[in-house]
């Protein structure tokens, strides 16, 4: 078998093509106002809650890169690991979508894997992740025609290097290519055991104004390895080595601006002493 079954469909968003494009087109509607000087944007930063809380997010961003490029294959970066984690990586076969099947390209996952050590995925063997997954009905639905290429990278300096490998070996292979990185950033509250400004609106407004600020801030820079220390130091982003190889892989194909096209929390949406800051960014 090679498809790879969706595990979040149905639950974190819809599982029926139908129901799913009229959530897109909701999204994209909520977005339509939202200006960006960014011309030609060839990555981003998206969330990766479930789509009532940070699908719109998402979705307009991933749609903002599609509106002006056409790749070959779109290269996404996520989960959620540590500095010593392994890197992983499906090198063949297809994601589930609720528009269909998403395929690898497996020429670009097949040198990335001969230059750098990967645990590898199968389609029917695979580790839970919804950091990626949640991106791929956006990708099936705006990139009609492209193939993906999708791997976990831990938050460490070897991971830039490998970003910079993916367009060089991009290239080689003749092949355009569009970058995602997947984070949410700050996770506040009891229920992930961080709490130290409190709860209540001084906490909302720190999460908001101080700690998620400061790491949005990193990624406006474009600076993967500040990326990368701030979510070290202040726990601000979940999956920083995805933000920071996207940012790395942007920067190499030639960005040299970043622009945050909108920024939320959970709590917006479902108040609570628990909740999560997400933003979306184009460079």
């Amino acid at each position: 078998m090679s498809l790879r079954k969706a595990l979040f469909s149905g639950s974190w968003y819809p599982a029926e093509d139908r129901a799913c494009e009229d959530q897109i087109r909701q999204f994209l509607d909520e977005g339509k106002h939202r200006a960006t000087a960014i011309a030609d944007p060839v990555g981003g930063i998206v969330p990766h809650a479930g789509w009532y809380f940070s699908g719109s997010i998402a979705c307009n961003v991933i749609h903002r890169l599609a509106a002006h490029r056409s790749p070959d294959v779109v290269v996404v970066f996520g989960m959620h690991l540590h500095a010593a984690s392994p890197r992983v990586i499906m090198p063949e076969g297809e994601w589930e979508t609720p528009f269909g099947p998403l395929a690898v390209d497996a020429s670009l996952a097949g040198e990335i894997t001969r230059q750098y050590d990967f645990h590898l995925e199968s389609p029917t063997r695979f580790n839970q992740d919804n950091t990626i997954e949640l991106q791929m009905p956006f990708i099936r639905y705006f990139f009609k025609d492209a193939r993906v290429v999708a791997m976990g990278v831990p938050p460490a300096s070897q991971t830039l290097d490998l970003a910079e490998s993916v367009v060089a070996t991009a290239r080689d292979l003749g092949l355009d290519i569009v970058v995602i990185g997947s984070t949410d950033l700050t996770h506040y509250g009891p229920n992930y055991g961080f709490t130290t400004r409190g709860v209540g609106a001084d906490a909302v407004e720190w999460v908001r104004s101080e700690n998620d600020r400061s790491v949005i801030d990193a990624m406006l820079r474009m600076d993967p390895q500040g990326v990368i220390r701030e979510a070290r130091n202040k726990d601000n982003a979940c999956c920083s080595g995805a933000a920071a190889a996207a940012i790395a892989v942007g920067k190499t194909l030639g960005a040299d601006k970043a622009e945050e096209l909108v920024y939320a929390t959970s709590y917006d949406k479902s108040p609570g002493d628990s909740f999560v800051g997400y933003v979306g960014v184009l460079f």
